[in-house]
């Protein structure tokens, strides 16, 4: 220890530190890991080494958070399924929200009992990206999906959506950033869950999935995110631009502004999220789809492609075309472009 001015030596704080006989932590028990997480309340857990070459991309962004960082643990929970899948969009937001309040408060209890055991560890969003100083760039500190997948939690769907092997993608991740290595790490699955089914390239309604795996990222966050971030600034410029009450009032809708209103005071709304509704991969998932695939589709994939809604398209986009032609009770709604 780096010898330190007499009158530091002599404060009680540092005498008491001193005198602790605490030896330096070393690796994590992958079994302890797992344990603690789970009775934090994960549904399912999972390490990875940074220097897992599938984490090269983050690497630079987890170093500038943590410096330090060894390894990453990558959390699941997961949501009930008919929650998401149900066309009454406040119970699907719901979910999502009080998904992501448990994920959170599972990660801060983890991080706290490893901070406990002498480790430097942080717990970013599991949910919201809030590095706005980087808006339009990168505004989270790390990946998610990126981690779940290389700690075998998981595979990508064609959804863009981690399908993990038994709760399907009725899931939330976290990740933890921690300054140790980790006894045992995981491995990515040698199998994709996914069905390669498509009936998230059917119940997308702006067409960003397309059969041949291509996304279309712009109208996926056009509409499903128009309440988040782009969206609330074209909202806020068209209130700008409106003459009067009378013209913004023509231009934006009194349910628009409700649900504004309410993401703003409460959470904000996802419009669709219908891709991971309809996705029947998954162990606990498959049944219904497995027994009755008439009837999953009926009860799961209709309703949704059925609902009278307001969908958000960029001008001129290929979204546009695509809602009229395939989904003639859903109304467009052509808005400035999302970045």
């Amino acid at each position: 220890m780096t010898k330190l001015p007499s009158r530091l030596a002599a404060h009680p704080s540092v005498r008491a530190v001193q005198g602790r006989d605490k030896p330096e932590p070393g690796p994590i028990d992958a079994a302890w890991l797992r344990e603690i997480c789970l009775a934090a309340g994960a549904d399912d857990v999972a390490a990875v080494s940074l220097d897992h070459p599938d984490l090269a991309g983050e690497r630079k962004y987890v170093l500038e958070a943590l410096p330090g960082t060894r390894s990453l643990v990558s959390l699941v929970v997961r949501m009930n399924r008919d929650n998401v899948r149900t066309p009454a969009r406040s119970v699907a937001n719901q979910e999502f929200h009080r998904s992501g309040e448990i994920i959170n408060e599972a990660a801060h209890r983890i991080t706290r009992i490893l901070q406990d055991a002498g480790h430097r560890v942080i717990n970013p969003s599991a949910t919201f990206p809030m590095e706005m100083d980087r808006f339009p760039g990168r505004i989270w500190v790390v990946a998610h999906k990126t981690v779940a997948v290389a700690a075998g939690l998981g595979a990508m769907g064609i959804h863009r959506n981690v399908i993990h092997p038994r709760f399907g993608n009725f899931v939330l991740l976290a990740t933890l950033l921690v300054d140790a290595e980790v006894s045992e790490y995981g491995k990515p699955l040698d199998y994709n869950p996914c069905l390669e089914c498509k009936l998230c390239v059917a119940a997308c309604p702006v067409g960003a999935i397309a059969k041949d795996g291509a996304f279309d990222a712009a109208a996926c966050a056009t509409h499903n995110y128009r309440e988040f971030m782009s969206g609330f600034t074209d909202w806020v410029a068209t209130i700008a631009d409106s003459e009067d009450g009378a013209d913004f009032r023509s231009r934006v809708t009194e349910s628009e502004n409700a649900s504004m209103w309410q993401s703003l005071s409460f959470k904000a709304n996802y419009k669709a999220a219908y891709c991971m509704a309809v996705c029947p991969a998954g162990e606990d998932v498959l049944g219904p789809y497995l027994q009755d695939r008439r009837e999953f589709l009926d009860t799961v994939l209709r309703p949704l492609q059925d609902k009278p809604e307001t969908i958000y398209v960029n001008p001129g986009s290929p979204a546009k075309e695509h809602v009229e032609r395939r989904f003639p009770r859903k109304t467009v709604k052509v808005v400035n472009r999302s970045r």
